[in-house]
């Protein structure tokens, strides 16, 4: 056994030095950074933005508008006026020239009360926008997580690889010495070498895949992809997670069930609007004006003129083809729609919910399976390590310990990331995503 575990340091001192040069990258070091940089959450964020700046009295309508006028025309023209005594005037090329200024204001003070029903609207597009950045959210940091935890499987996965590797290239060494000495065949020593080259190609393959998950995480914290960093070495899973206490936090915080309650409330408040057609349009307008016009011809050649003008209008739907009757209907189905939305969203996630709890509480059993397989794989490789370096058993032998022991880590490795994923796919049906 002292045999084994002086071996055990000398294969992993290299492996743990070269993954200790590089920064360390943490789960909620990541999160961090892609709440910030990454692309989609950004382009989300900013139809929010729009959405909340939308959301204001003057878009609804509730304002009045001012408008500042200016007009100034100009003719050339041959004019001849008779007069009533007869007299007849003429003049070539006459200069006619007209100025009008000034300021006008126009406010419908009512309109059936669309102007409220259209502020909320608005206020309830935000609301809708802010669940839409909350599942992005939800999707992204989702997203991250599982590949964290991917390659913190691979890592775990490469090591074990690593482990097989350099057992083949003792194994190989052992060979070649009792080759040398006569105690083994050339079968042995190329049988050996085979094995070996197949660990090395193992290794690099996982290698890659390592890399490669690696470029991914880069790619959605919003980093330089080509941004070294390691992860941590171990895959903490939560055991204690309740169903109803998740069903419950789903009917609150799920942003799918957010987005459709959002949107029944956007259908009533459009209800309100098409209704609100029935009832009177009334505004006001006002408008100060000040005009100058000049004619070289005429009984006035210069006149100015300056004044307030001002007056109410009211309108009211009287018949518009059942028009009026066929959008309150329509508006009715909508909100229909939206309750079935509603239901068939609540189906959806305790499906969901029901589903993905069951496949947490089995990769929750096979977690521990696992653990137990690798500890016994463990095992059973020390002391086929020392049996093969006394000689008392044959290389196939060791060959098939080795193999056990690479594969009980790997589904190991496999059992805990499967476990991790069903966890965090449970808080993200829940909506309470956390980045333990």
């Amino acid at each position: 056994m002292k045999f084994s575990i002086i071996l055990f340091l000398v294969i992993f001192a290299p492996t743990i030095s070269s993954y200790a040069q590089s920064d360390t990258l943490y789960l909620d070091e990541a999160i961090s950074i892609a709440l910030k940089q990454n692309y989609d959450i950004q382009l989300v964020s900013n139809d929010v933005s729009i959405a909340k700046n939308n959301a204001n009295i003057a878009n609804a309508g509730m304002l009045p508008s001012v408008s500042g006028n200016f007009n100034r025309s100009a003719t050339r023209q041959n004019t001849t006026q008779t007069l009533l005594s007869g007299e007849t005037r003429s003049l070539s090329g006459a200069n006619n020239t007209n100025l009008l200024y000034g300021a006008s204001l126009d406010w419908t003070i009512f309109d059936g009360f669309q102007m409220f029903a259209r502020y909320e609207q608005l206020k309830e597009l935000q609301k809708l926008g802010e669940a839409t950045l909350k599942q992005q959210i939800l999707d992204t940091v989702f997203e991250i997580i599982s590949q964290y935890f991917t390659m913190v499987q691979q890592k775990k996965q490469l090591k074990a690889l690593q482990m097989a590797l350099d057992l083949s290239k003792y194994r190989l060494e052992m060979a070649q010495n009792r080759y040398q000495i006569g105690r083994a065949s050339k079968l042995e020593v190329l049988a050996a070498s085979v094995d070996l080259n197949t660990d090395t190609t193992n290794l690099m393959r996982q290698s890659t895949a390592y890399k490669n998950i690696k470029y991914r995480i880069n790619e959605l914290i919003g980093r330089e992809v080509q941004q070294d960093f390691e992860v941590a070495d171990t895959i903490k899973i939560k055991t204690n997670l309740i169903y109803d206490d998740l069903f419950n936090l789903a009917k609150k915080h799920n942003p799918d069930l957010q987005a459709a309650l959002v949107s029944r409330r956007i259908a009533e408040l459009d209800l309100k609007q098409v209704k609100g057609q029935r009832l009177p349009q009334i505004a006001l307008s006002s408008a100060y004006t000040r005009t100058r016009a000049t004619s070289p011809l005429g009984f006035a050649t210069r006149s100015v003129g300056n004044g307030l003008s001002y007056g109410v209008t009211a309108s009211l739907n009287i018949f518009n083809g059942f028009l009026q009757r066929r959008n309150e209907q329509n508006a009715e189905i909508e909100i229909t729609s939206s309750l079935i939305n509603i239901e068939k969203t609540n189906a959806s996630i305790k499906s969901q919910l029901s589903a993905a709890y069951q496949t947490y509480l089995v990769n929750l059993d096979l977690v521990g399976l696992e653990e137990k397989n690798q500890q016994i794989a463990k095992q059973n490789m020390d002391i086929t390590l020392e049996k093969y370096r006394l000689g008392s058993i044959t290389p196939l032998e060791f060959r098939e310990a080795q193999r056990n022991y690479v594969d009980a880590s790997v589904r190991y490795s496999n059992a805990q990331f499967d476990a991790k994923v069903s966890e965090i796919a449970l808080k993200q049906i829940a909506g309470a995503l956390t980045f333990d």
